[in-house]
């Protein structure tokens, strides 16, 4: 038996080779990318529950693929699973992230991996507290599920950032050959969560003829049919209609009044000497366009 196990393990030695150097080529970040609003990590922790999900803009080789085969901003998504993974070992950051990584699989990762990026919580409506604990479960368990780097097909589709093919084909392309959940993008294990719960994202709406009532002639109903996982991207959640958009910079108090304004001196970037005073004087806002 030992035998046959070296065996096995040598067979699969240079595939795996192969495909690691394939992730780490489309895990490879792209030069010039900069945030505009970059994320502080202990604002994002203030502001996550359990059970969010945190999209992520990236920058690497595979993000452009997918914001171009998605039409989004958002090439990534991750859940926010609080202290769930336990406290960590002494020096090390604590693990509040659940995403799945190509290459690597599902991993539990610290919130300042993403301080540089664009990010946005998309929070899940009316969750029950017990429906939220089992998406958490769900995830946690799913840490450690490997991702398959030996099928190198369906890694070279992302090669591509702007593939030759028809809107309508474009998210199916992001599905192709990933029918194991260990070939899935980031988005297809947090649809696989909150699916367990019967939660909905985008569900497809059918609507049928029902019963007859007093109010009118015929009432509808609708019939929510759940995609399949591995058709789900990371903009989905955004686009969802049970999903809330939360900004950190809103949730903890903002007042525009307390912003502190650069005032333009005279001559700097064209500014003459009358608007630096009504600057300086009035704020930005009460100053009026020159003509």
């Amino acid at each position: 038996m030992e035998n046959d196990a070296k065996i096995v393990t040598a067979k699969d030695t240079l595939l795996d080779r192969i495909g690691r150097f394939v992730a780490e080529r489309l895990g490879s970040e792209t030069s010039g990318y900069e945030p505009y609003t970059p994320s502080d990590a202990e604002t994002l922790e203030r502001t996550l529950q359990p059970g969010d999900v945190l999209l992520v803009e990236g920058n690497q080789k595979i993000s452009s693929a997918i914001k171009y085969l998605t039409q989004s901003t958002w090439s990534h998504a991750a859940m926010f699973v609080g202290d769930a993974c336990g406290n960590p070992k002494e020096g090390s950051e604590r693990l509040q992230l659940v995403e799945v990584v190509l290459g690597k699989g599902c991993i539990a990762v610290p919130l300042n991996k993403y301080t540089t990026y664009n990010t946005r919580i998309c929070r899940p409506v009316g969750l029950t507290g017990d429906d939220r604990r089992a998406v958490v479960e769900y995830m946690i368990s799913r840490i450690g599920m490997k991702y398959d780097t030996k099928n190198i097909l369906d890694m070279l589709r992302y090669f591509f950032p702007t593939p030759p093919v028809p809107v309508r084909w474009r998210r199916r392309m992001l599905s192709f050959g990933s029918g194991d959940p260990t070939r899935a993008i980031c988005s297809s294990l947090l649809a696989q969560a909150f699916q367990s719960v019967r939660y909905p994202i985008l569900p497809e709406i059918h609507r049928v003829p029902g019963h007859m009532s007093a109010q009118s002639t015929y009432s509808q109903r609708e019939i929510l049919h759940i995609r399949h996982h591995s058709l789900y991207t990371p903009r989905d959640f955004d686009l969802s209609p049970y999903f809330r958009v939360v900004k950190p910079t809103l949730e903890h108090g903002f007042d525009y009044k307390q912003l502190n304004w650069h005032a333009p001196q005279a001559g700097e970037d064209g500014a003459d000497a009358q608007e630096a005073a009504a600057l300086q004087a009035h704020g930005p806002e009460e100053t009026q366009p020159q003509e």
